[in-house]
């Protein structure tokens, strides 16, 4: 026997597992049903949700074919390259997303409520609710609706009594916390069809919360990361109001930008008619004075130097009329920048026919400025450096803008100067010609300039009308949101069924692992071979019998082949003329007794003289298996009472006599200990072939090992959920310390069916080889109609489950071979 320990290395057993796991089929199959079960009910009764998606395209302005910036001079002024980031940032601004549910009419949810389920009707109802905007109402509460007839309604909530109310359609319903008209849907109202097993009720929610959740709701992001596709999806659970909500969003957004666009164009329109509103009376007045004086004074033609004079007059007043247009939008534009923060409604220098490249230049670096700034603000707080690095810039160019157009208005000053200067020589040169010409000239001169800066003033304005009107939106939707493109998200039906299959399938695996894992008593032969070098000579199952002899009362049973087995065993575990075997265990009841009895009767049934000694003094028990009386044995002859003779007792099976432990002793351990033990032991090797002594437990009491001296072998037995794993090292401490010879294990009550580590190899570990008797037996209750066991009605599962262990154990069989 080798001394060192030698133990194999623990793992995983998967094969052991694979047993249990067939073993506790029913349980696997009530789990996986329940969980079944679990899955259909969540994927039956959980309100679907559907993700609805559009796409639309951001562009910039240089991208566009028309547009203001494409009609009039310097409308590309102000254009700037649209930041992907910032527009993500509008889409989902507070006021678009606001205004997109207004303009939905979200202020009221309907729903219909079921058994189990509530259902959002969006536009489906059999009513429309109709509330009064100027009244504060009770936002959130449920508010019931019973129709009870083609005319008549019920309002109640079953909290609050003091709700409840009968209604004609069309009759409105005041109280302290609403105030509306419900009227008939005339799309879906049918009172034949209602159906009255189910309640119908609306809220009246808070736009501004509603706002909240809607901004948070949609998921917008860009396709790719090069351009500038723009992604949205927002999920729910109706989802045509998804649909009409992202089309509506991305209409608001559209209709917003046009019209920030539109801003300049109106500006200027605004500014020219402002103007011309100024000019026009002027040109009135001019106008009917030259009429006057040409019908009073009967002027029908003019000296040639009048017309020369005229003409130069006539010129100089256009120029005049000019610069003092140009005049007005200086101080126009010096107003703007002083008083504003952007110019996003600035109207620009080349509209006003005004050609400085430094203004324009000043201009564009101001508002290049200005956008910066924006674009900085959607990431950043005030207080970042960034920004007071834009903010410098920003008051730098801004005062350089000031500056270069207060020189303008200088520089216009002496121009207009000059012109003045240049109108007086030609006043001087007037005052030469006749009165009435000299007079007609300057009415005319009036009238020209009137009419000059009017003139001018109707061009600039009806290009920047042309301008408003060929304006068209930088953003264009790809992918309106389709009802029939909706992808539905939750319930995951499949993913749903596998996951609970899965954890169906789990739960009773990690019962099962967490059972041996909590579980310290000895459950398969893995427990022992795992931890000791001591070998295992064989593995009796559970006795189904009622005798507590099944060797000798059913022969042909599985558990006599087990005994043997453990018969043939011993042959090459001692292969002796006369043979002195002890059974020990650790604790009472583990099954010593009932296992030295059926050894003793199986080896007796060989054809061999057994004498079977119940050495347990303490608690003897093998006189109730042969129905005898415990008046006389071992403890009556070791005390001289009784002879040799008179304590060997003959039985029913051939071959096979017992010594009774006899009447308890005060000293048993004493009397074992004494000469004439020796002496009894010794004296029956001269009778029997086999002497098997069933000794008390080891680890209670000495008796065992006080006899293990006269013993050609130790059986140790250990009973299956019922000995302790720690056994292994009281069997690693009898073995290593050579307090019992020929050490082996016994494992008893075995229910092989659920154990798959005892259905095959009872002989293997002990050192002595492998093979012998029926050491490759395929296991208790799968003995092929080898064994006389009850004839088990196996249902189609088992069955299956029967041919599949079946097929695995002779596969496992043939490698072991």
């Amino acid at each position: 026997m080798q001394t060192n320990q030698e133990f194999k290395e623990e793992s995983i057993d998967f094969k052991k597992y694979f047993f249990r796991i067939l073993s506790n089929w029913y349980w696997f199959v009530l789990s996986l049903a329940i969980a079944y079960a679990a899955a259909y009910y969540k994927n039956r009764y959980t309100i679907p949700v559907y993700s609805v998606e559009s796409t639309m395209l951001i562009r910039n302005a240089d991208q566009l074919k028309y547009g203001m910036e494409n009609v009039i001079p310097g409308g590309d002024m102000f254009k700037t390259r649209k930041n992907l980031q910032n527009e993500i940032g509008i889409l989902s601004s507070y006021s678009i997303v606001n205004r997109a549910i207004r303009e939905l009419d979200f202020q009221v949810s309907y729903f219909e409520q079921g058994r189990i389920n509530t259902t959002e009707q969006y536009n489906t109802a059999h009513y429309i609710i109709e509330i009064d905007t100027s009244f504060d109402q009770k936002y959130g509460k449920k508010v019931f609706v019973k129709i009870l007839s083609e005319n008549e309604i019920k309002i109640y909530n079953e909290d609050d009594p003091s709700m409840e109310k009968v209604l004609l359609f069309g009759q409105r319903f005041n109280t302290y916390e609403f105030n509306f008209v419900i009227k008939k849907n005339p799309a879906f109202f049918n009172y034949q069809k209602i159906n009255k097993t189910k309640e119908y009720f609306f809220i009246i929610n808070d736009v501004n919360i509603l706002t909240n959740k809607y901004k948070s709701a949609v998921q917008i992001e860009r396709l790719d990361k090069d351009g500038s596709i723009l992604s949205l999806k927002i999920d729910g659970n109706n989802i045509q109001k998804e649909v009409n909500y992202l089309n509506k969003l991305m209409d608001v957004f559209i209709q917003s930008g046009l019209l920030e666009k539109n801003k300049i164009a109106t500006n200027t329109i605004s500014f020219i008619d402002l103007q011309l509103g100024d000019i026009k009376d002027s040109l009135q007045i001019a106008e009917n004075n030259l009429k006057n004086f040409k019908l009073g004074n009967n002027i029908l033609n003019i000296s040639q130097e009048g017309m020369s004079v005229f003409s130069r007059m006539e010129n100089l007043q256009s120029e005049k009329a000019a610069v003092l247009v140009k005049d007005k939008y200086y101080t126009y534009l010096l107003n703007y920048i002083e008083n504003k923060n952007n110019l996003n409604e600035v109207i620009s220098p080349s509209i006003m026919g005004i050609g400085d490249p430094l203004l324009n230049q000043l201009i564009m670096q101001l508002s290049a400025l200005y956008n910066q700034k924006g674009e900085l603000l959607y990431t950043y707080k005030e207080s970042n450096p960034s920004l007071k690095a834009i903010d410098m810039k920003i008051k730098n160019a801004r005062e350089a803008l000031i500056e270069n157009i207060k020189n303008i208005v200088k520089g216009n000053e002496i121009t207009l100067t000059e012109i003045n200067k240049r109108i007086a020589l030609v006043n001087v040169e007037m005052q030469k010609l006749p009165v009435t010409e000299r007079e007609f000239v300057t009415i005319d001169r009036k009238y020209k300039l009137s009419d000059n800066i009017y003139t001018f003033l109707l061009q600039k304005r009806a290009e920047a009308g042309i301008a408003q009107a060929s304006n068209i939106a930088d953003n264009r939707v790809l992918d309106c949101a389709r009802k029939d493109n909706a992808e539905q998200i939750q319930p995951k039906k499949s993913y749903n069924t596998i996951i609970a299959l899965i954890i169906g399938f789990l739960i009773p695996l990690i019962v099962i692992i967490l059972r041996d894992f909590l579980n310290n008593r000895i459950q398969s032969r893995s427990d022992i071979e795992n931890k000791t070098n001591v070998p295992i000579i064989g593995v009796i199952g559970h006795n189904l019998k009622e005798s507590d002899i099944p060797v000798f009362d059913s022969p042909k049973s599985s558990i006599s082949e087990s005994f043997r087995t453990i018969r043939t065993n011993l042959n090459y575990l001692t292969p002796k003329e006369k043979v002195v075997l002890s059974i020990t265990s650790t604790v009472s009841g583990e099954g010593k007794t009932f296992c030295a009895v059926n050894l003793a009767a199986i080896i007796a049934m060989s054809n061999r003289k057994t004498l079977l000694i119940s050495l347990d003094l303490r608690k003897p028990k093998t006189h109730k298996v042969f129905g005898l009386t415990n008046e006389i044995g071992l403890s009556s002859y070791l005390i001289n009472k009784n002879s040799f003779d008179e304590v060997v007792l003959k039985t029913d099976i051939d071959n096979l006599s017992i010594v009774l432990s006899g009447p308890v002793p005060p000293n048993p351990a004493e009397l074992i200990e004494t000469e004439r033990m020796a002496d009894f032991i010794n004296h029956a090797k001269d009778f029997f072939d086999y002497i098997i002594i069933d000794t008390p437990p080891v680890a209670l009491v000495t008796d065992a090992l006080l006899v293990a001296s006269y013993c050609d072998a130790n059986i140790f037995v250990v009973r299956q959920n019922y000995s302790h794993k720690n056994v292994v090292d009281l069997m690693n401490d009898l073995s290593n310390n050579k307090k019992m010879k020929n050490l082996c294990v016994l494992i008893n009550d075995v229910d092989v069916r659920k154990s798959y580590g005892y259905k095959y190899g009872y002989s293997y570990g002990y050192g002595y080889g492998y093979g012998y008797g029926y050491g490759y037996g395929y296991g208790y209750g799968y003995g092929g109609g080898y064994y006389e066991e009850e004839e088990r009605k196996l249902n189609i599962i088992g069955k299956i489950l029967f041919a599949i262990t079946s097929k695995i154990r002779r596969n496992t069989k043939a490698e072991e071979i």
